[in-house]
């Protein structure tokens, strides 16, 4: 039996980071930057006013108080993106909105609040140093400096930083585009008339939300029976169109199995017991043209732990993010269970906040059943049990993947 470990080497060795295209700014959410972004102009470009006011030498109004104000006359008015630039000798000043480049001569700016708003010429009520609100030319990043690099992801504030340093487009890795069926000739779409022994296909839903939830682009194809000639024809489609397939359903050992009777021939592909539960069976590899697929088991809970561990681990290197797991917390258990003794337990779990830290509880009231899909709903985490454990008691600690 394969350890957790061994086959999550071996679904990320399946896949590297798609190569990188150009987009523009306004696409480049949430992608990763495939090369460093360095500034080619300091950042401010100009000196500039950090404040509303007056632009003026500081040795002028240094003595300047209410009761003792000093009066300079206003050569200019100077809004933000003036491209005007009086020279401020002595006994003068320039009106100076934020953002507008400090004129020649200047060295401070005195906020409009501490004057009476002159136009002409204006009382001034409090002295001020050399370099008071005065936002200096390079202050944030010079020539050469690293903005960005490669391997970030992009988030409003990284957007931004790239656009003031004059970038309008940005090498990134593309989002991967991934094909997801479920296969099994008693899915049905989800609303439509159930006959004896059909039930609605979630497992198409759920692991299209996955993906798209980890920053690809999911193409759901849906249902597939439990025919050897459509899933071939199907999966035939999908080759050279996507980036990898996923499939949930027939890996296991049933005379039905579709997926294992179909994909078994592949030289690329392996199907193994893992030790863990949910879980166990799983299959992954490659087709004849290289494609990626990763074959889950059928229950919904053991395809949404087995995508969590396995499959959102490779799309995200395939997305070229440095950052493959879930973030994990501590938590303490609330109501105990028992699990299997021999395999990495896998519990869905709520999570709430409680005076001393994280508390988790059962997600759902049956227990730690693949097949428990509405119970799956409650979940914002996955207690991870260690083999061998013994039963988790109230109050025990356990180490939770937050999903």
């Amino acid at each position: 039996m394969r350890t957790i470990e061994e086959h999550l080497a071996a679904a990320l060795a399946l896949v590297r980071p798609l190569d990188p295209q150009e987009v523009a700014l306004e696409d480049a959410l949430d992608l990763v930057l495939a090369l460093d972004v360095t500034c080619a102009v300091e950042l401010p470009r100009f000196d500039n006013s950090a404040m509303d006011g007056y632009a003026v030498r500081a040795s002028d109004v240094a003595a300047a108080t209410a009761a003792d104000p000093v009066r300079l006359v206003v050569l200019a008015d100077l809004a933000a993106g003036s491209a005007e630039h009086p020279e401020v000798g002595p006994g003068t000043c320039a009106r100076i909105m934020t953002g507008a480049p400090v004129p020649p001569g200047a060295d401070a700016i005195v906020p409009v609040e501490l004057t009476d708003g002159g136009l002409t010429q204006v009382r001034i009520d409090a002295g001020t140093r050399a370099g008071t609100h005065v936002r200096r030319a390079g202050e944030d990043a010079r020539p050469g400096d690293l903005v960005l690099a490669a391997g970030t992801t992009l988030g409003p504030q990284q957007i931004a930083a790239a656009a003031a340093a004059g970038f309008a487009r940005l090498l990134v890795h593309r989002r991967p585009r991934i094909a997801v069926l479920s296969t099994g000739s008693e899915l049905v779409a989800p609303g439509a008339e159930l006959r004896r022994g059909q039930i609605p296909d979630s497992n198409s839903f759920l692991l299209a939300a996955a993906v798209r939830a980890a920053g690809g682009i999911a193409v759901r194809i849906g249902a597939v029976p439990d025919d050897a000639a459509t899933l071939r024809r199907v999966l035939a489609e999908q080759q050279g169109q996507v980036d990898a397939i996923v499939t949930s359903g027939g890996v296991s050992m049933g005379a039905y199995d579709v997926v294992k009777e179909v994909l078994t021939a592949e030289p690329g592909m392996e199907f193994v017991q893992v030790a863990m539960q949910p879980g166990k069976p799983q299959g992954l590899g490659t087709l004849t043209d290289g494609t990626p697929l990763f074959a889950l088991p059928g229950n919904p809970v053991s395809a949404f732990v087995s995508f969590e561990v396995f499959v959102r681990p490779a799309l995200r290197r395939l997305a070229g993010r440095m950052d493959l797991g879930r973030p994990e917390v501590c938590a303490t258990v609330v109501d105990g269970w028992q699990p299997p003794g021999e395999r990495t337990q896998y519990m869905p779990v709520a999570l709430e906040r409680g005076p001393a830290g994280w508390l988790a509880r059962r997600a759902a009231r049956g227990g730690s059943g693949s097949h428990l899909v509405a119970g799956l709903a409650g979940a914002q985490g996955l207690a991870v049990v260690g083999a061998g454990a013994g039963e988790v008691r109230p109050g025990d600690s356990v180490r939770v993947l937050v999903v």
